[in-house]
Protein backbone atom coordinates (compact mmCIF):
# COMPACT_ATOMS: atom_id res chain seq x y z
CA UNK A 1 0.00 0.00 0.00
CA UNK A 2 1.51 3.42 -0.49
CA UNK A 3 0.54 4.85 3.02
CA UNK A 4 1.95 8.43 1.74
CA UNK A 5 -0.27 9.05 -0.88
CA UNK A 6 -3.30 7.46 0.97
CA UNK A 7 -2.91 10.09 3.58
CA UNK A 8 -2.52 12.69 1.21
CA UNK A 9 -5.52 12.03 0.07
CA UNK A 10 -7.43 11.77 2.76
CA UNK A 11 -6.33 14.89 4.14
CA UNK A 12 -6.91 16.80 1.01
CA UNK A 13 -11.19 15.79 1.36
CA UNK A 14 -13.85 15.70 3.48
CA UNK A 15 -15.26 12.41 4.22
CA UNK A 16 -16.49 10.70 1.21
CA UNK A 17 -20.01 10.28 1.09
CA UNK A 18 -21.16 6.58 1.55
CA UNK A 19 -24.43 7.55 0.03
CA UNK A 20 -26.54 10.49 -1.13
CA UNK A 21 -25.77 13.25 1.66
CA UNK A 22 -26.78 16.72 1.51
CA UNK A 23 -24.51 19.71 2.31
CA UNK A 24 -25.28 23.14 2.57
CA UNK A 25 -23.31 26.01 0.77
CA UNK A 26 -23.45 29.72 2.65
CA UNK A 27 -26.81 31.31 2.68
CA UNK A 28 -28.24 27.75 2.03
CA UNK A 29 -30.41 25.63 4.32
CA UNK A 30 -31.14 22.21 4.83
CA UNK A 31 -33.52 20.36 2.74
CA UNK A 32 -36.21 18.35 4.45
CA UNK A 33 -36.97 15.00 2.82
CA UNK A 34 -38.22 15.48 -0.69
CA UNK A 35 -41.65 13.81 -2.05
CA UNK A 36 -42.62 13.53 -5.04
CA UNK A 37 -42.84 17.09 -5.51
CA UNK A 38 -38.86 17.52 -6.21
CA UNK A 39 -36.41 19.55 -4.81
CA UNK A 40 -38.12 23.39 -5.50
CA UNK A 41 -41.76 21.69 -5.80
CA UNK A 42 -42.75 20.88 -9.53
CA UNK A 43 -45.90 18.63 -8.70
CA UNK A 44 -45.27 14.30 -9.88
CA UNK A 45 -43.00 12.27 -11.78
CA UNK A 46 -43.69 13.95 -14.69
CA UNK A 47 -42.10 16.99 -13.48
CA UNK A 48 -42.25 20.45 -14.85
CA UNK A 49 -43.85 20.39 -18.11
CA UNK A 50 -46.45 17.95 -16.87
CA UNK A 51 -47.84 15.23 -19.20
CA UNK A 52 -48.76 17.18 -21.96
CA UNK A 53 -45.65 19.35 -22.62
CA UNK A 54 -43.15 18.56 -25.04
CA UNK A 55 -39.70 17.01 -23.85
CA UNK A 56 -36.21 18.13 -24.87
CA UNK A 57 -36.14 17.36 -28.29
CA UNK A 58 -32.40 17.07 -28.28
CA UNK A 59 -33.13 13.51 -26.86
CA UNK A 60 -33.42 10.00 -28.43
CA UNK A 61 -34.35 10.49 -31.78
CA UNK A 62 -31.58 10.52 -34.56
CA UNK A 63 -28.97 11.19 -31.84
CA UNK A 64 -25.35 10.24 -33.27
CA UNK A 65 -21.99 10.29 -31.72
CA UNK A 66 -21.83 13.03 -34.08
CA UNK A 67 -24.99 15.08 -32.83
CA UNK A 68 -25.10 14.06 -29.57
CA UNK A 69 -23.60 17.46 -28.10
CA UNK A 70 -26.35 19.21 -29.96
CA UNK A 71 -28.33 20.85 -27.49
CA UNK A 72 -31.63 23.55 -27.63
CA UNK A 73 -31.12 27.28 -28.34
CA UNK A 74 -30.26 29.82 -25.29
CA UNK A 75 -32.97 31.77 -23.78
CA UNK A 76 -33.03 34.26 -20.59
CA UNK A 77 -36.44 33.18 -20.70
CA UNK A 78 -38.69 31.26 -17.96
CA UNK A 79 -40.82 28.87 -17.65
CA UNK A 80 -42.62 25.70 -15.46
CA UNK A 81 -39.09 25.21 -14.11
CA UNK A 82 -37.44 27.99 -13.82
CA UNK A 83 -40.15 29.63 -12.27
CA UNK A 84 -40.24 26.63 -9.82
CA UNK A 85 -36.82 27.77 -8.72
CA UNK A 86 -37.77 31.28 -8.03
CA UNK A 87 -40.70 30.33 -6.72
CA UNK A 88 -38.89 27.89 -3.94
CA UNK A 89 -35.72 30.44 -3.49
CA UNK A 90 -32.93 27.62 -4.05
CA UNK A 91 -31.52 25.53 -6.50
CA UNK A 92 -30.47 22.47 -5.41
CA UNK A 93 -27.62 21.19 -7.75
CA UNK A 94 -26.03 17.48 -7.83
CA UNK A 95 -22.42 17.49 -7.61
CA UNK A 96 -19.24 15.72 -6.56
CA UNK A 97 -17.57 16.64 -2.82
CA UNK A 98 -14.49 14.34 -3.58
CA UNK A 99 -12.88 14.79 -7.16
CA UNK A 100 -10.19 17.27 -5.99
CA UNK A 101 -9.95 20.31 -8.62
CA UNK A 102 -13.54 19.75 -9.48
CA UNK A 103 -16.17 19.60 -6.73
CA UNK A 104 -14.29 18.68 -3.66
CA UNK A 105 -14.85 20.31 0.29
CA UNK A 106 -11.76 22.24 1.33
CA UNK A 107 -10.24 20.86 4.36
CA UNK A 108 -9.52 24.39 5.66
CA UNK A 109 -12.82 25.90 5.07
CA UNK A 110 -15.33 23.22 4.96
CA UNK A 111 -16.73 24.80 1.97
CA UNK A 112 -17.41 23.24 -1.37
CA UNK A 113 -15.00 24.45 -4.10
CA UNK A 114 -13.36 23.43 -8.15
CA UNK A 115 -14.85 24.25 -11.31
CA UNK A 116 -18.29 22.20 -11.23
CA UNK A 117 -19.21 24.09 -7.84
CA UNK A 118 -18.13 27.41 -9.46
CA UNK A 119 -20.44 26.81 -12.51
CA UNK A 120 -23.23 25.51 -10.58
CA UNK A 121 -22.95 28.84 -8.76
CA UNK A 122 -22.91 30.70 -11.79
CA UNK A 123 -26.64 29.22 -13.02
CA UNK A 124 -27.87 29.54 -9.50
CA UNK A 125 -26.83 33.28 -9.62
CA UNK A 126 -28.46 33.48 -13.09
CA UNK A 127 -31.46 32.43 -11.97
CA UNK A 128 -32.13 33.94 -8.27
CA UNK A 129 -29.73 36.76 -8.19
CA UNK A 130 -27.10 38.16 -6.48
CA UNK A 131 -27.67 36.25 -2.70
CA UNK A 132 -29.01 32.69 -4.36
CA UNK A 133 -29.20 29.95 -2.27
CA UNK A 134 -27.81 26.70 -3.52
CA UNK A 135 -28.22 23.58 -2.17
CA UNK A 136 -25.56 20.89 -2.94
CA UNK A 137 -26.38 17.48 -2.72
CA UNK A 138 -23.23 14.68 -3.48
CA UNK A 139 -24.46 12.56 -5.69
CA UNK A 140 -22.35 9.21 -6.57
CA UNK A 141 -21.18 8.84 -10.26
CA UNK A 142 -23.83 5.70 -10.59
CA UNK A 143 -26.65 7.97 -8.69
CA UNK A 144 -26.73 10.62 -11.08
CA UNK A 145 -29.14 9.77 -13.74
CA UNK A 146 -31.23 8.55 -11.04
CA UNK A 147 -31.48 11.76 -9.13
CA UNK A 148 -32.38 13.69 -12.01
CA UNK A 149 -35.32 11.09 -13.28
CA UNK A 150 -36.46 11.28 -9.32
CA UNK A 151 -36.29 14.90 -8.86
CA UNK A 152 -34.06 14.76 -5.79
CA UNK A 153 -32.35 17.91 -7.65
CA UNK A 154 -32.55 20.46 -10.45
CA UNK A 155 -29.56 19.55 -12.82
CA UNK A 156 -26.52 17.59 -12.19
CA UNK A 157 -23.19 19.47 -12.11
CA UNK A 158 -20.41 16.66 -12.04
CA UNK A 159 -18.95 15.82 -14.79
CA UNK A 160 -21.24 14.22 -16.85
CA UNK A 161 -20.50 13.16 -19.72
CA UNK A 162 -22.90 13.80 -23.07
CA UNK A 163 -23.96 10.86 -24.62
CA UNK A 164 -26.88 9.07 -26.61
CA UNK A 165 -27.19 6.36 -24.04
CA UNK A 166 -27.40 9.16 -21.64
CA UNK A 167 -29.81 11.41 -23.89
CA UNK A 168 -32.60 8.98 -23.72
CA UNK A 169 -32.95 9.61 -19.72
CA UNK A 170 -31.90 12.75 -18.93
CA UNK A 171 -31.20 16.15 -21.07
CA UNK A 172 -28.19 18.11 -21.33
CA UNK A 173 -26.92 21.83 -22.06
CA UNK A 174 -24.51 22.17 -24.35
CA UNK A 175 -20.76 21.14 -23.46
CA UNK A 176 -18.80 22.50 -20.99
CA UNK A 177 -15.37 21.06 -21.05
CA UNK A 178 -14.00 18.30 -23.38
CA UNK A 179 -11.80 15.36 -22.26
CA UNK A 180 -11.37 11.85 -23.10
CA UNK A 181 -10.77 8.51 -21.08
CA UNK A 182 -7.59 7.49 -20.36
CA UNK A 183 -5.61 5.26 -18.14
CA UNK A 184 -4.49 5.98 -14.59
CA UNK A 185 -1.64 3.61 -12.98
CA UNK A 186 1.43 3.52 -10.65
CA UNK A 187 3.96 4.93 -12.19
CA UNK A 188 6.16 1.93 -12.08
CA UNK A 189 3.70 -0.03 -13.89
CA UNK A 190 4.77 -1.80 -17.01
CA UNK A 191 1.18 -0.58 -18.13
CA UNK A 192 1.30 1.85 -21.08
CA UNK A 193 -1.73 2.35 -21.66
CA UNK A 194 -5.74 1.20 -23.15
CA UNK A 195 -4.09 -1.65 -24.43
CA UNK A 196 -3.03 -4.98 -23.97
CA UNK A 197 -0.52 -4.07 -21.67
CA UNK A 198 -3.79 -4.50 -19.12
CA UNK A 199 -4.37 -7.90 -19.96
CA UNK A 200 -4.41 -9.75 -16.40
CA UNK A 201 -4.56 -6.86 -14.54
CA UNK A 202 -7.31 -5.64 -11.99
CA UNK A 203 -8.94 -2.06 -13.59
CA UNK A 204 -10.95 -0.26 -11.66
CA UNK A 205 -13.74 2.19 -13.02
CA UNK A 206 -17.09 3.87 -11.51
CA UNK A 207 -20.07 1.96 -12.01
CA UNK A 208 -22.32 3.69 -14.52
CA UNK A 209 -19.22 6.31 -16.20
CA UNK A 210 -18.26 6.31 -20.00
CA UNK A 211 -15.43 3.89 -17.92
CA UNK A 212 -17.16 1.51 -17.53
CA UNK A 213 -19.25 1.23 -20.89
CA UNK A 214 -15.69 1.47 -23.20
CA UNK A 215 -14.19 -1.73 -20.82
CA UNK A 216 -17.29 -3.48 -21.13
CA UNK A 217 -17.06 -3.16 -24.94
CA UNK A 218 -12.61 -3.54 -24.93
CA UNK A 219 -11.24 -5.26 -21.66
CA UNK A 220 -8.38 -5.80 -23.26
CA UNK A 221 -7.99 -9.21 -21.16
CA UNK A 222 -8.10 -6.73 -17.82
CA UNK A 223 -10.21 -8.19 -14.99
CA UNK A 224 -12.49 -4.88 -14.36
CA UNK A 225 -13.73 -3.76 -11.09
CA UNK A 226 -16.89 -1.53 -9.92
CA UNK A 227 -17.21 1.19 -7.59
CA UNK A 228 -20.16 3.52 -6.73
CA UNK A 229 -17.93 6.48 -6.54
CA UNK A 230 -14.97 7.28 -9.25
CA UNK A 231 -12.53 8.14 -6.87
CA UNK A 232 -12.89 4.85 -4.72
CA UNK A 233 -10.80 3.23 -7.80
CA UNK A 234 -7.87 5.69 -6.83
CA UNK A 235 -8.05 4.67 -2.82
CA UNK A 236 -8.06 0.78 -3.99
CA UNK A 237 -5.12 1.76 -5.88
CA UNK A 238 -3.31 3.00 -3.21
CA UNK A 239 -4.33 0.00 -1.42
CA UNK A 240 -2.99 -2.52 -3.70
CA UNK A 241 -6.18 -3.30 -4.76
CA UNK A 242 -6.09 -2.82 -8.49
CA UNK A 243 -3.47 -2.17 -10.86
CA UNK A 244 -5.13 0.32 -13.09
CA UNK A 245 -7.86 2.73 -13.53
CA UNK A 246 -10.16 4.04 -16.51
CA UNK A 247 -12.10 7.54 -16.29
CA UNK A 248 -11.84 10.55 -17.50
CA UNK A 249 -8.57 12.37 -18.61
CA UNK A 250 -9.16 15.51 -16.35
CA UNK A 251 -10.34 13.44 -13.24
CA UNK A 252 -7.45 11.52 -13.92
CA UNK A 253 -4.79 14.34 -13.69
CA UNK A 254 -6.24 15.76 -10.50
CA UNK A 255 -5.93 12.37 -8.62
CA UNK A 256 -2.28 12.45 -9.99
CA UNK A 257 -1.95 15.76 -8.64
CA UNK A 258 -3.06 14.45 -5.29
CA UNK A 259 -0.91 11.32 -5.54
CA UNK A 260 2.79 11.35 -7.46
CA UNK A 261 3.14 8.06 -7.23
CA UNK A 262 0.54 7.59 -9.80
CA UNK A 263 0.43 8.49 -13.56
CA UNK A 264 -1.85 9.04 -16.87
CA UNK A 265 -0.75 6.17 -19.23
CA UNK A 266 -0.64 6.45 -22.45
CA UNK A 267 -3.46 9.29 -24.31
CA UNK A 268 -7.12 9.67 -24.37
CA UNK A 269 -8.50 7.16 -26.19
CA UNK A 270 -12.37 8.72 -26.54
CA UNK A 271 -13.84 11.98 -27.09
CA UNK A 272 -15.43 13.46 -23.19
CA UNK A 273 -17.90 16.00 -23.46
CA UNK A 274 -19.02 17.30 -20.42
CA UNK A 275 -22.83 19.00 -19.62
CA UNK A 276 -24.89 20.13 -17.13
CA UNK A 277 -27.25 17.34 -16.67
CA UNK A 278 -31.49 17.54 -16.52
CA UNK A 279 -34.76 16.22 -16.36
CA UNK A 280 -35.71 15.50 -19.79
CA UNK A 281 -39.42 17.32 -19.10
CA UNK A 282 -37.45 20.69 -17.89
CA UNK A 283 -37.11 21.96 -21.52
CA UNK A 284 -37.09 25.70 -20.63
CA UNK A 285 -34.53 25.06 -17.63
CA UNK A 286 -32.39 23.69 -20.57
CA UNK A 287 -32.17 26.92 -22.38
CA UNK A 288 -31.71 29.04 -19.20
CA UNK A 289 -28.92 26.79 -18.11
CA UNK A 290 -27.44 27.09 -21.90
CA UNK A 291 -27.44 31.35 -22.14
CA UNK A 292 -25.96 30.82 -18.48
CA UNK A 293 -23.25 28.75 -20.53
CA UNK A 294 -23.02 31.02 -23.25
CA UNK A 295 -22.53 34.64 -20.71
CA UNK A 296 -20.17 32.33 -18.88
CA UNK A 297 -17.68 31.83 -21.64
CA UNK A 298 -17.72 34.90 -23.08
CA UNK A 299 -17.03 34.28 -26.32
CA UNK A 300 -14.00 32.36 -25.52
CA UNK A 301 -11.84 35.85 -24.47
CA UNK A 302 -8.90 35.43 -22.02
CA UNK A 303 -10.99 37.28 -19.41
CA UNK A 304 -14.26 35.50 -19.45
CA UNK A 305 -15.86 33.17 -16.65
CA UNK A 306 -15.04 30.08 -17.63
CA UNK A 307 -11.19 31.11 -18.55
CA UNK A 308 -10.42 32.37 -15.30
CA UNK A 309 -12.52 29.20 -13.72
CA UNK A 310 -9.83 26.96 -15.67
CA UNK A 311 -7.12 29.00 -14.69
CA UNK A 312 -8.10 28.75 -10.55
CA UNK A 313 -9.30 25.41 -10.76
CA UNK A 314 -7.59 23.28 -13.54
CA UNK A 315 -4.58 24.90 -15.79
CA UNK A 316 -2.15 23.46 -13.26
CA UNK A 317 -2.70 20.10 -13.52
CA UNK A 318 -4.55 20.55 -17.38
CA UNK A 319 -2.45 23.14 -18.83
CA UNK A 320 -2.40 24.31 -22.52
CA UNK A 321 -6.84 24.74 -22.89
CA UNK A 322 -7.17 27.53 -25.00
CA UNK A 323 -11.08 28.36 -24.20
CA UNK A 324 -14.11 26.17 -23.82
CA UNK A 325 -15.90 24.10 -26.01
CA UNK A 326 -18.06 25.71 -28.80
CA UNK A 327 -21.82 24.94 -28.49
CA UNK A 328 -23.48 23.66 -30.88
CA UNK A 329 -27.58 23.27 -31.11
CA UNK A 330 -30.32 20.84 -32.28
CA UNK A 331 -32.67 23.93 -33.38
Amino acid sequence: MRGRGLLNLRAALAPVASGVCVMVAAAAVLVPALSGDGPSGASGSAGAGGPGTARATQAAVGCTPQNAVQSLRPSPGGGKAVDRIKRHGQLVVGVDQNTYRWGYRDPNTGKLEGFDIELARAIAKDILGPDAKVVFQAVPTNQRITALQKRTVDMVVRTVTINCARKEQVAFSTAYFQAGQQVLAPRTAKITGFDDSLRGQRVCTAAGSTGESELSARRHGARVLTVPNQLDCLVRLQLGEADAVVTDSALAAAQAAQDPTVQLKGKPFTDESYGVALNKDDVDLVRRVNKVLDDYRGGGGADSPWMRAYHTWLEADLPGISGPPTPEYSD
